[in-house]
């Protein structure tokens, strides 16, 4: 095992996962593939191994193909202290060369933007196929560790599924995600939980966010908020600024940019569901399973399914800053790119950015904490599954909105209701949200949840709760969750 760099931030499972690979003395060339949206730190991690190494590291660049091999040849000449830097013909001499880099000890080997090279090289993947053919003497005969790693989510993940030609021959595939509320709020170093969760909501755990772009620091308290959000993110001279764009832009699967913006300006506005999104943009929901499942590759939107509904299911933007872009800059753009109009429609954005964008990236916040930071067990149960759903109300004719829901396993293996919770940003928690929570269990009591009976109830607020609470909490009826209980 390799000793983490001390200026890594946190990435612990990670560099454990990428040491093992690259430490693995057996016998055979091996192959890994790392992959993760742009700017989360992917490059960092495999350049700090490959020096750890002292392995050979490859950062692709958009070129031709012939470029690309005298780049690729120059960079190994320099590494092997060549007299003369090879000039490779083809990939397959240039795979040859890597697994030679191997023979006498295991050797990392790590080639990031990968896309880049398969894009001018089509059959590249194939190359790679046959270079790590299980009875192949060159590869028996190696210990190099080949990394292949970049940021276009959905080229990665096609890399090694259904029939593509490395299907089978990766030892290690790694997404390396964003910073959860809690890394994030610890990265950026912020102590009030009230101030994490409005800057959580607007830039997420993008750990270039602070260093790259926002010049490597932060608010450091709210009301230093408003000022910081006018200079870094709504400035048109800002870096953040397009960032939301180039996100998009950045997907070689995405094409017609602006069916992908109206389906994220869809779900900014509240239309979750397939129909909805569909709705909204004025089409049938046939015609927009592509666009969902390429966003949904890219890691830009996520389906939650509905616990208490399987067949239901409902689309979020889970990047935060996409959010915050659709809901707060792109319906004012033209203001924007106007010379000082940023602090102005900031102002005016206030009551939108708490409804659209902080009060439903808080309610996940709630049901990354039940999954993540809560205490493991409910009732001598350990939680297996938190998600949101809907519940019929066949009396009052409507459906009830549960914000978080936790089920687990009981003794027999069957799934079990452990809790159900409300979450309520800018708020004040109250007796009518505990009426509402009985009212849903009972409701799940009839329909004959299991586990239902003895769910317990939580309700998650922002601002100190009504003292009539205070008897409920005190007789073990409901659990209050407050912001410092989120992030303790």
């Amino acid at each position: 095992m390799f000793a983490k760099p001390p200026d890594m931030f946190d990435r612990d499972d990670e560099w454990a996962a990428l040491s093992r690979f690259a430490a693995d003395d057996r016998p055979g060339a091996t192959l890994g593939v790392v992959s993760g949206r742009r700017r989360q730190g992917k490059t960092f991690l495999l350049d700090a191994l490959c020096k750890a190494d002292g392995g050979f590291f490859f950062e692709a660049t958009e070129a031709t193909g012939t470029e690309s091999l005298r780049q690729i040849g120059s960079q190994l000449g320099n590494y092997t202290r060549a007299s003369m830097p090879p000039r490779p013909a083809d990939w397959r001499e240039v795979l040859d060369a890597l697994l030679a880099l191997g023979e006498e000890r295991p050797v990392t080997v790590a080639i990031d933007e990968f896309p880049y090279l398969a894009k001018a090289n089509p059959e590249l993947p194939s190359v790679i196929q046959t270079a790590f053919g299980p009875r192949r003497e060159e590869r028996l005969r190696s210990r190099t560790r080949l990394l292949l790693c970049g940021s276009a989510m959905s080229f990665m993940g096609r890399l090694l599924s259904g029939t593509a030609p490395l299907r089978g021959r990766a030892g290690l595939e790694m997404i390396v995600p964003t910073l959860d509320y809690h890394l994030a709020a610890q990265f950026w170093r912020i102590d009030d939980p009230h101030l994490a969760v409005l800057l959580y909501s607007i830039v997420g755990g993008t750990p270039a966010y602070r260093d790259g772009i926002a010049g490597g620091r932060g608010p450091r308290f709210v009301a230093d908020l408003d000022h910081w959000v006018a200079e870094n993110v709504l400035s048109r001279f800002s870096p953040l600024f397009r960032e939301a764009r180039y996100l998009l832009a950045e997907e070689p699967d995405i094409r017609d940019n602006a069916v992908y913006h109206s389906v994220f300006s869809a779900v900014a506005e509240g239309n979750g569901t397939r129909g909805g999104i569909a709705g909204y943009l004025e089409r049938k929901a046939t015609d927009i399973s592509h666009h969902l499942s390429v966003l949904e590759d890219a890691g830009l939107l996520a389906r939650d399914v509905d616990v208490f509904r399987p067949g239901r299911s409902v689309y979020r933007i889970s990047e935060p800053l996409i959010a915050f872009y659709h809901a707060i800059m792109r319906p004012e753009w033209s203001r924007l790119e106007r010379r000082g109009q940023a602090g102005q429609v900031w102002r005016d954005s206030a009551h939108r950015f708490t409804t659209a964008v902080v009060g439903p990236r808080f309610e996940q916040i709630c049901r990354d904490w039940m999954q993540g930071y809560a205490p493991p067990e409910i009732n001598g149960i350990p939680v297996s599954q938190v998600g949101s759903g809907l519940v019929n109300d066949p009396e009052q004719k409507k459906s009830h909105q549960i914000d978080v829901a936790a089920f687990g396993n009981d003794a027999d293996g069957r799934r079990v209701l452990l809790a159900i919770g409300e979450a309520k940003w800018a708020e004040t928690i109250g007796m009518g949200h505990l009426a509402r929570l009985r009212r849903i269990r009972d409701l799940l009591v009839r329909a004959g949840h299991p586990g239902a009976d003895t769910a317990g109830l939580l309700l998650f607020g922002s601002t100190e709760p009504s003292p009539l609470l205070r008897a409920p909490v005190a007789d073990g009826d409901v659990q209050l969750i407050g912001l410092n209980d989120l992030y303790a």
